[in-house]
């Protein structure tokens, strides 16, 4: 094992704060799944229109990153937040009042160009505060408490539904976004340094995402955690078709397996966060990779051979999404660390091509889809090779995975 600086402490009430920012997401998608069929019923929409409220989401965060992470350099990291989040209350309250699927789809995008400020910013944060190494644990522990919404969000979204309908479900959103920004204005104090404010004031965005760009070993962490990320979102958009509509699996059941996957994605960044005591993240980043091939692969063949039916598929579903806790917190770190003067940006760049990319792989899946899990098995492990490829052979070449500061 390399050895490694012991962790700084942990301020957990910053890294509570923060993880509550990174899951307007996931509280955002995972809460309103199963109200689907509900939306479409209620607003004379086709299942193509209400996927699209999903798309439209995707679109919103990918977009909005590229807004808040350079002026979260430029003009400080609090306004940003609250800009953002007083954005996401407004349009939560428009989509729980939408009259048409047109009016929601369109809410939903503007809902995430609020709602991804939180997670863009709340990374910057940690690189202004912490080391590569640290920044990394960090970004674990924010997964253990983000990661309780996937866990949550399903279960709860289906209780409300079930008593009060799916608009109450968007209510509920309005008053989590309201709570944070509330939260965020008494409790987070401005991080960042006078050397990022001069360099985000001394050139435009588009300069700092083309310096950025330009910089190899951070395109190969990017490459690496979009394609990364673009597993995750495929097998958001494709687990409801298969897991209640090819294996036929109820909604409740449906919701139980979608909180089993997230705790695997949680416990793996919990042992990621002890890995890091003992080696760099770059080392777990690499084995990680490997391990997430190989489970990909599995998964693969259990669905074009249909062998075990569910009983293999399922397991090597789970097996290959728990990477994502290995792999994800590690290769935002390994890219914040590049540039540290333009954390935002960094994070901006990050965080909208996971979303893009993640947009595009839940497409593809919908134009393969056959009925089967074969297309998301398919576009997942296609993911994990080309994240596999950039980590080896861009971001980290031979002897580049050593402990940095």
């Amino acid at each position: 094992m390399t050895a490694v600086a012991p962790p700084a402490a942990t301020p957990w009430r910053l890294v509570l704060l923060l993880g509550a920012l990174t899951a307007f997401a996931p509280m955002s998608i995972d809460m309103y799944l199963s109200s689907l069929p509900s939306i479409g019923r209620s607003l004379n929409a086709g299942p193509d229109q209400t996927q699209a409220t999903l798309a439209a989401f995707f679109a919103g965060m990918a977009i909005g990153q590229f807004i808040y992470g350079p002026a979260s350099d430029r003009f400080g990291r609090r306004g940003p937040i609250l800009f953002g989040v007083g954005v996401y209350f407004i349009a939560s309250v428009a989509c729980a009042l939408a009259p048409t699927i047109e009016a929601l789809i369109t809410s939903r995008f503007i809902q995430a160009l609020g709602g991804c400020a939180g997670a863009v910013v709340a990374r910057a944060v940690v690189r202004d505060r912490f080391s590569h190494a640290d920044t990394a644990r960090v970004l674990s522990l924010m997964t253990l408490i983000m990661g309780l919404a996937p866990v949550l969000a399903p279960q709860l979204g289906g209780i409300i539904q079930l008593i009060a309908g799916w608009r109450a479900v968007f209510w509920t959103l309005a008053v989590f976004g309201l709570a944070i920004g509330v939260w965020v204005a008494l409790g987070l104090s401005e991080s960042r340094s006078a050397e990022t404010e001069a360099q985000a004031r001394s050139e435009n965005p588009l300069k700092a995402f083309g310096a950025l760009l330009r910089m190899r070993r951070l395109v190969g962490y990017g490459l690496a955690g979009t394609l990364n990320g673009a597993v995750l979102f495929s097998y958001i958009s494709g687990a409801p078709e298969v897991i209640m509509g090819t294996y036929g699996h109820s909604p409740l059941v449906f919701n139980l397996i979608f909180a089993f996957n997230a705790v695997g994605i949680i416990g793996a960044s919990q042992i990621n966060r002890l890995l890091l005591r003992r080696t760099t993240p770059d080392h777990v980043l690499m084995r990680a990779s490997l391990a997430s091939l190989v489970f990909a692969f599995l998964l693969v063949g259990a669905a074009w051979t249909g062998w075990g039916g569910q009983w293999s598929v399922l397991p090597l579903l789970f097996l290959s999404l728990s990477t994502y806790g290995l792999m994800g917190g590690n290769t935002m770190a390994g890219a914040l660390s590049v540039d540290p003067k333009r954390a935002g940006s960094t994070s901006a760049l990050m965080g909208s091509a996971s979303f893009g990319a993640g947009a595009i792989a839940s497409w593809v899946s919908g134009l393969l889809h056959d009925g089967s899990p074969r297309p998301m098995a398919g576009v997942m492990f296609i993911c994990l090779v080309g994240s596999a490829l950039a980590i080896f052979l861009i971001a980290l070449p031979k002897g580049a995975a050593k402990p940095d500061a």
